[in-house]
């Protein structure tokens, strides 16, 4: 019996051992940290390892506190294995040290680089190995390159063992081949086709040019962001009840692409029945915000506008001294006259002030560029409707890739804190661009630019042109915030050089400058003020020598070749007696060649000094492609502020865009000018409004209005003149071709345009000094100046391609001029690579 409880109190006072483990059985075996020894560790001190036993009170470790630094330990990742033994009074610590990384590399990735996936991955050089860390980081890689489209992607993590417990740790990635979108399907859409709600959504289905971008690669965000596209454009259109429900995507390994189908439950198309306005804040008159309402009785319901009648009401509340003031549209649906009666209340917010804006996430764009597209500051009075607008501001600088304003609580219940949270973006830009259109030929362009210049918000740009009838070299630079107002000061300097085509016998080169102010008046109006200052100076074709009238003077004239007068005649020879007029003294016209050219020639470089300003107002849906809105241009310039010229010059520009059945969209496109002069001095040729294509298509550039006809008896007809009086009318019908994807991004069209220049107001006699050979020279201008209505009817194709805008007219002209100039077939367009 002694023998066994001797045996009993042995173990007590043992303890016994299972590795990693223990078993305390009494209280005395409860150790002091002093009696802590460290095993097995080569980088990390003792004392830093016993500094995880926290003893308790006396000075004791008890089991609880062991089994605490047990799992601190492992959890610190700097250990393989941690072992805790007691071997005889005293507590063994015995540790296997995670591996030192030398080095992360990356072998397989051709499409990401190093750089990127070094930021993305947790394990580091010179940090520690931790092999459930490892695993983490493969997974991680392999999001990055689904999120890129290549969901077949392979990542094999692998741990090369170096001296000194230093170990090399390689990523080997076998990227796979892009997944894309091969169809994309919708369900539920009655009222509007595939096709359509195709060019509502960022995502598209692959197709011969998808190579060009990445939009036909599956992206789970950018599905779920179309989900809203697709929903904001049907309460855009007036269905209040849209859904959609679900956008579900489905990889098919035997196609190895994704088909995405979105399901749509449309609900009731509804129209606006009332509106009314309520406000329960004393002396505030709701009333008063109706002219900023945009929505109105009989119209279709469109959430949007109501969304920006809201913002604009806040945010004049707020000006009349309101700040707190908030309001929210209320809608009152009649499910069975399909009608909506909307309400704006306005109503007393919560008192709630700014206490901070933080931003984040930008590396290089300076703190006060993102500051001042805020309307408030810290201490202001928190307005989610100005936040909402400084938010599509920033978006709409173009610098960032994301953009997201949050709020967090502040030091109290009364404050909160902006956070702007910033992803940036590539803001320079090279280009090598080249084009060609029936009226400038061939055409090269070079261009460097820089949205965001120095992180300050500055742009500049210089480009380099050159082509078959036209060169230049431009430099512009951009403030956007003069002096912190919300003013854009601009500047350009340019030289312009146009050669003579087959529809003008001169050139003309350019040079000047042009600083100007854009201000944005309210979101959908804008005033530009400019000053311009250039000179021009008309030159002669090399085949177009000076006319010899006499001994003693010669008189500039335009003097084409045999070759040319010939090819006006329609093949008649020159030099026959029938045509001697024109060729008899080398000189077209007997010695003269368009009166106005003469002029020009005779005066030289003139300079013109000008002010002006251009009032823009705009509502478009998109401005690339629109579809809906209104556009009206109205401009205004002087000249005679200084410089060798006076007139006053006045045009307007309108077009409407409204969509029709269907896919069909509809545009109606209204022009007009005006040339006054103003003062004693004389308007010049180049004054006048020149017009072809750009008024009525079927003509050439400068085909149409008044006409040099001087020597029409022999067959010869002369320069445009221009006129100082225009007007235009299009009406034109844009359809998608329903057999291509949407995304080719090919349109139809058909339009009728009419129109007319008229009133041609220039030199008429010669004015040069010096005497003239009369005998030689014929010194008046016969011109035609007809006000005849030019009429076309015409087909186009519209490409909104990768390489830039183009477009084909073939245009029928119906009505024309006795003289204008007939170009059925037009083509332009370029391209950036």
């Amino acid at each position: 019996m002694k023998t066994w409880r001797s045996l009993v109190a042995a173990i007590v006072l043992s303890g016994f051992l299972v590795p990693g483990t223990w078993l305390v059985l009494a209280p005395v075996a409860a150790q002091s940290v002093d009696a802590i020894t460290v095993e097995g560790n080569r980088r990390i001190e003792a004392e830093t390892i016993r500094s995880y036993f926290r003893p308790g009170p006396g000075g004791h470790l008890d089991q609880a506190a062991i089994d605490d630094a047990l799992k601190e330990l492992v959890g610190t990742g700097l250990f393989q294995d941690v072992k805790i033994n007691r071997v005889g009074g005293r507590i063994v610590v015995s540790v296997i040290e995670n591996p030192v990384i030398d080095r992360v590399a990356f072998e397989g990735n051709k499409k990401i680089k190093d750089e990127q996936l070094s930021a993305e991955v947790q394990s580091k050089s010179r940090g520690t190995l931790s092999r459930p860390m490892v695993q983490s980081d493969a997974l991680r890689i392999a999001e990055i390159y689904r999120r890129s489209g290549r969901y077949d992607v392979r990542v094999t993590p692998e741990i090369i063992e170096r001296s000194n417990n230093r170990v090399d740790l390689v990523f080997t990635v076998d990227e796979g081949a892009k997944t894309g979108i091969k169809t994309i399907e919708f369900m539920g859409n009655n009222s509007y086709s595939a096709s359509r709600l195709k060019d509502v959504i960022k995502t598209h289905e692959t197709n011969f040019l998808s190579f060009l971008g990445n939009a036909n690669i599956y992206d789970p965000d950018r599905v779920e962001a179309d989900r809203d596209l697709i929903r904001r454009f049907y309460l855009k259109h007036g269905y209040a009840d849209v859904q959609v429900v679900a956008a579900l995507a489905e990889y098919d390994p035997e196609h190895k692409g994704f088909q995405v189908t979105f399901k749509i439950e449309e609900g009731q198309q509804y129209r606006v029945a009332t509106v009314s306005f309520r406000s329960n804040i004393a002396g505030f008159d709701p009333n008063t915000l109706r002219s900023l309402s945009r929505v109105s009785e009989g119209s279709l319901y469109n959430a949007e506008a109501v969304e920006k009648s809201v913002e604009e009401m806040q945010i004049e509340a707020s000006r009349r001294g309101y700040a707190f003031a908030v309001v929210r549209p209320d809608g009152d649906r009649n499910f069975e006259a399909h009608t909506v009666g909307i309400v704006f209340r306005v109503e007393e917010g919560p008192h709630t002030y700014i206490e901070r804006i933080d931003i984040r996430g930008n590396g290089r764009t300076r703190d006060y560029v993102i500051r001042r597209e805020f309307d408030l500051s810290e201490g202001d009075a928190y307005n989610r409707a100005l936040v909402d607008r400084a938010e599509r501001r920033l978006k709409n600088l173009d610098y960032f890739k994301t953009v997201k304003i949050t709020t967090e609580p502040g030091s109290s219940s009364d404050r909160v804190v902006l956070v702007v949270v910033l992803e940036e973006k590539s803001t320079g830009d090279f280009s090598v661009s080249g084009g060609y259109s029936t009226t400038d030929g061939p055409l090269a362009e070079v261009s460097i630019s820089e949205r965001n210049l120095l992180g300050r918000g500055l742009f500049a740009k210089a480009s380099v042109s050159y082509g078959e009838y036209s060169r230049g070299l431009t430099l512009s630079f951009v403030e956007p915030y003069l002096l912190d107002y919300r003013v854009a000061l601009g500047l350009d300097a340019y030289y312009k050089e146009q050669l003579p085509t087959a529809y003008t016998s001169y050139g003309v080169k350019t040079i000047g400058f042009s600083p100007r102010l854009g201000l944005a008046l309210r979101e959908d109006l804008t005033l530009q003020l400019r000053y311009s200052l250039y000179q021009q100076e008309i030159s002669l074709d090399s085949a177009y020598a000076n006319c010899n009238n006499n001994a003693s003077n010669t008189s500039l004239a335009f003097n084409p070749t045999p070759a040319y007068i010939k090819s006006v005649l329609g093949g008649v020879d020159p030099t026959n007696s029938v045509s001697s007029g024109l060729y008899g003294y080398g000189c077209y016209g007997d010695g003269e060649s368009t009166l106005p050219v003469r002029e020009e020639l005779a005066q030289g470089a003139t300079w013109t000094s000008m002010i002006g300003y251009t009032l823009t107002y705009n509502t478009l849906d998109n401005n690339k492609n629109p579809t809906d809105g209104l556009l009206i241009d109205f401009k205004q310039d002087f000249a005679g502020v200084g410089g060798d010229v006076t007139y006053l010059k006045s045009a307007i520009d309108a077009k409407y865009y409204t969509p029709l059945v269907s896919d069909l969209v509809g545009l109606i496109h209204l022009q007009g000018g005006l040339l006054s002069k103003v003062g004693n001095n004389d308007l010049r040729m180049l004054d006048n409004f020149q017009m072809g294509p750009n008024l009525v298509r079927g003509f050439a550039t400068g085909g149409i209005g008044p006409r040099d006809i001087t020597y029409a008896s022999f067959g010869a007809v002369g320069d445009a003149l221009g006129g100082t009086k225009y007007w235009g009318a299009s009406m034109e019908l844009q359809m998608p071709f329903w057999f291509l994807p949407s995304e080719v991004g090919l349109k139809g069209a058909v339009y009728a345009d009419a129109g007319s220049l008229w009133d041609y107001q220039g030199p008429t006699s010669w004015a040069a000094t010096g005497e003239v050979n009369t005998a030689a020279c014929k010194c008046g201008l016969q011109y035609d100046d007809e006000n005849v209505v030019r009429t076309s009817v015409g087909v186009g194709l519209i490409w909104a391609s990768p390489f830039g805008p183009l477009r084909f007219d073939y245009a029928v002209p119906i009505t024309k001029g006795k003289y204008d100039i007939v170009q059925e077939f037009r083509f332009g367009g370029g391209t950036s690579f």
